[in-house]
């Protein structure tokens, strides 16, 4: 089996901005310090949730280094380095390699997409030439691009492809994935209504939006149901259903942001083309907020 990069609940982490819309960069060593404390398992840095589209390479690199400096080898730091251009990609890998990333978080090819050849040919073309894990990422409502289990079982035949972030949204492939790749790929939940359900088929954890806000919850409930108590982590799961629906009301990261400066993070503004949230859709993100215990009434 290979090297497994963690187990458990890894936090998609937001980054920061102030009002201007420049980085925060002080601000994200606080939330890293933050994330530890309440025993977050792993961060993914210059994710979707990140906001990586927005960052130019210079910031992209400079979030990576300064989660990792923040981190200090505490938990494993993956960072965002997917592009939709093969060559950039190893490029800004092994960028984020130098900074001391652990691992590597690789969405398929956007907007030009390729066909299931043309992925394991892209990520074969990276593993080849990084010394780094990768996870993979599949999120074709993004994306336009479905990683089939067929080419799941082709890809983790590479020693360095070692997991995938799964957010297509289809129970069946993910049990057909298990099938056919066995241990050669963890799976980690990339939807935060499913991560119970992936973990049930054998799934090791989610990488998470939910637990920007809810850190050590999103924790419990992977800890619960990989130890055994699977009624509790499912209790959990239906309970924060309704804030989960809620932090996916508008555009990701725009409603968590939205939460995590109603719940006083001051982690200002996601950045242009994405606009804050109207007022019906905010005012249910804090009855849930509340529902959860997160504000009180």
């Amino acid at each position: 089996m290979k090297k497994r990069i963690f187990t458990g609940a890894a936090t998609a982490l937001i980054t920061p901005m102030h009002n201007d819309g420049s980085v925060n960069f002080e601000k994200i060593s606080l939330l890293v310090e933050e994330q530890i404390k309440s025993g977050i398992d792993a961060l993914v840095i210059c994710g979707t949730t990140g906001e990586k589209s927005t960052l130019n390479y210079k910031e992209h690199v400079k979030v990576i280094e300064s989660a990792v400096n923040s981190a200090n080898g505490r938990v494993p730091i993956i960072a965002g380095t997917g592009s939709n251009d093969t060559v950039y990609t190893v490029e800004l890998c092994k960028d984020a390699i130098s900074c001391g990333a652990d691992a590597m978080l690789m969405v398929t090819p956007y907007y030009n997409k390729t066909s299931q050849r043309g992925l394991i040919t892209h990520y074969n073309y990276v593993a080849d030439r990084i010394d780094s894990p990768i996870i993979l990422y599949n999120v074709p409502s993004r994306t336009g691009v479905n990683i089939t289990p067929s080419t799941y079982a082709e890809l983790c035949k590479h020693p360095n492809i070692v997991a995938t972030k799964e957010a297509n949204g289809d129970i069946s492939s993910v049990a057909l994935t298990r099938a056919l790749c066995g241990n050669e790929l963890d799976i980690y939940s990339g939807n935060d209504d499913q991560i119970v359900p992936i973990m049930s088929l054998g799934g090791i954890g989610v990488i998470s939006v939910l637990s920007n806000i809810a850190p050590s919850q999103t924790h419990d409930m992977c800890a619960k149901y990989l130890n055994g108590d699977t009624k509790t982590a499912s209790d959990m799961q239906i309970y924060y259903s309704q804030l989960i629906k809620a932090l996916f009301s508008d555009v990701n990261p725009i409603p968590v942001k939205e939460a995590m400066n109603i719940l006083g993070f001051d982690v200002g503004p996601c950045r242009l083309p994405l606009v804050p949230m109207e007022d019906k859709q905010r005012n249910e993100l804090i009855e849930q907020l509340k529902f959860c215990k997160l504000i009180k009434d």
